[in-house]
This record gives structure tokens, C-alpha cells and sequence, in this order.
């Protein structure tokens, strides 16, 4: 029996399809600047420079919509963790390395749009959010588990992109506000992008070290969190999310999870020795209690949503 691979081994059999993959992102890739989606003249100094403070009335977006900008914004802004993890994993040399450091300047834009959007805007508490990107970002991510942390990483990353750009497209719609729409999309777009490479990455990965890579992928899938989870209020708001459509289980089931594993052909391919067919029979089980969950959650759903509609007052 063949040793298993080593990460060092997987990062330089996938090397060329790295690199194929970066010029492909770098073809489809668009540059824009973050200042041309912010409303500069709406925005006025704060007490320290003389006018007012941030109010509640000041803000025109309603609760969900200022808690799903709050969620992505804070989510963004943690972007140092997320590079120190893509780094360490990938390395920063040849394609790998190059990648690593295009992410994360591309990333970096969504964090800066955001807050100059929010800020201007008097969209949000500017006190309340410092204090919270200060403990989210000291917080950071959680430690990874053993085992090999390049093909956990890959699947992870594949999903979240993918999921992130769900909740931006949804956030933009929810505003109901035209630059906000514009902006979230455009993020939205360069998410796309950044799941497209590595989700060429994992498939590759699935054909060089399939058992290895089957088992990562069910690990990462029945452990998944989105990468906001230690941020203040972030249970509650995730919540408040699901339950306005921004991002919940169904759409994680089944535009996410689904459509990516099909891609993939997870379920039939015959390169899995018994140690990758156990994986993906245990992969099988939870999307099936997934399922029974989504379902739940969207009875509920609607029912609660049902009372809160008896119970808004009807127009005078």
C-alpha cells in the first residue's frame, strides 16, 4: 500500500493547476475601486469635529438589513486571521503564494467599501462597530484540527466563498437602497471568483488523493461554520438572517452544498477505496439530516413569520 500523501506532496503535485487557475482568475477578475460606490456627499463630521453623533433615526435601513451589513462588514474585517490561516496552508511561494497575496488584496476592498459605506451613510453605530471588529478581530478563527489542513482548507474555503457571496447578493437586495444593491453585488462578484478557484483546486484535489480529500470534504461539511461565528451577537443575528432569507439552511443545502458536490461527482465516483466510500456514506447521512432540518426550520419559519404579520398594526 502506497504511503498516504503529505500535504507537502499534494502542494507540489497541484502547483500547475494552480497555476492555470490564477491566470484563469486573473482573465475573468475586474478591478474597481472602492470609493466609487460610496455616497461622499451624505457625509458630515461626527461631535469630535464639531457636528453630531451617530442616532438610531439617522440610518435608513431597516433592523435586518443594518444586522446582515454589521454580519458581512465584521466577517470582512477578519481578514488578517484568514490570510495568517491561507498562508500557513499554502505557503508564499511560486502560484501558491501569488494567490495567497491577490485574495487577500481583493479581499481587503470588501472590508474598506463596506465601512466607508456604513460610515458615510450613518447606516450604523460607528462606536458600536469599532468595539465589535476590535473583539471579533481579537478573537480570530478557531484553531484547526489535525490531519491535513490544506485538503480541510480547500473544501472550507469553497463552500464560504460561495456562501458569502449568497449573503452579500441577498444583503444588497434587503436594503432596498440602489448603491448598497450595487456594491454588495459587485462583492458578490469577486466571491464568485475566489469559489471558482478553489473549487477547480478541490476537484483536483479529489482526483489526486481521493480518499484523503472525500474524508476532508464530509469533515469540513458536518463541522461547517461561517466564519463570522465569534463575532458579538453573531448567533442571533444569524438567526435574524435565516429567518428574512438572507442566508439559511435551505440555501446553504441547496445552493451551496449540492450543486458544488454534484460538480464534483461525489456520489459516483468509483475511485474510493472503502476508506473513502465510509466518508461518503457518512456524507450521504448528514445531507439526508440536513434535509429533515432545512425542512423544519422552513415551518417554522413560516409560522412565526405568520404571526408577526397578525400581529403588525394595520395602517391607519
Amino acid at each position: 500500500m502506497a504511503a498516504p500523501l503529505t500535504d507537502h506532496d499534494i502542494l507540489s503535485e497541484l502547483e500547475p493547476v494552480v497555476e492555470a487557475s490564477l491566470d484563469d482568475h486573473l482573465a475573468a477578475a475586474r478591478d474597481w475601486n472602492p470609493h466609487d460606490y460610496v455616497p461622499w456627499d451624505e457625509g458630515r463630521n461626527f461631535a469630535a469635529m464639531g457636528e453630531i453623533d451617530w442616532e438610531p433615526g439617522q440610518s435608513r435601513l431597516g433592523e435586518v438589513a443594518r444586522a446582515a451589513m454589521i454580519t458581512n462588514l465584521l466577517t470582512e474585517d477578519n481578514l488578517p486571521s484568514y490570510h495568517r490561516e491561507l498562508a500557513d496552508t499554502f505557503g508564499l511561494d511560486g502560484a501558491f503564494g501569488t494567490w495567497v497575496g491577490r485574495w487577500t488584496a481583493e479581499e481587503n476592498r470588501h472590508g474598506i467599501v463596506l465601512r466607508d459605506y456604513l460610515v458615510v451613510t450613518r447606516a450604523v453605530d460607528p462606536v458600536a462597530l469599532e468595539r465589535d471588529r476590535m473583539a471579533h478581530m481579537t478573537a480570530g478563527i478557531a484553531k484547526p484540527e489535525p490531519g491535513s489542513q490544506f485538503l480541510r482548507s480547500v473544501a472550507y474555503v469553497t463552500f464560504q466563498e460561495l456562501a458569502t457571496r449568497i449573503s452579500h447578493r441577498n444583503t444588497g437586495t434587503l436594503c432596498n437602497e440602489p448603491i448598497a444593491e450595487r456594491m454588495l453585488q459587485r462583492i458578490a462578484a469577486d466571491e464568485n471568483l475566489h469559489m471558482i478557484f478553489y473549487r477547480k483546486l478541490c476537484a483536483a484535489s479529489l482526483d489526486l488523493a481521493p480518499d484523503d480529500s472525500m474524508r476532508a470534504i464530509t469533515e469540513v461539511i458536518e463541522r461547517f461554520q461561517m466564519p463570522g461565528l465569534h463575532q458579538p451577537n453573531f448567533r442571533r443575528n444569524a438567526v435574524l438572517l435565516a429567518k428574512h432569507g438572507v442566508y439559511d439552511l435551505r440555501q446553504h443545502l441547496d445552493v451551496v452544498l449540492r450543486p458544488v458536490l454534484r460538480l464534483w461527482n461525489v456520489f459516483d465516483r468509483d475511485d474510493f477505496t472503502d476508506e473513502g466510500e465510509r466518508a461518503r456514506d457518512r456524507l450521504a447521512a448528514h445531507l439526508a439530516d440536513l434535509e429533515t432540518r432545512a425542512a423544519r426550520f422552513e415551518e417554522q419559519r413560516d409560522r412565526a413569520l405568520a404571526r408577526d404579520a397578525r400581529r403588525a398594526p394595520v395602517p391607519s
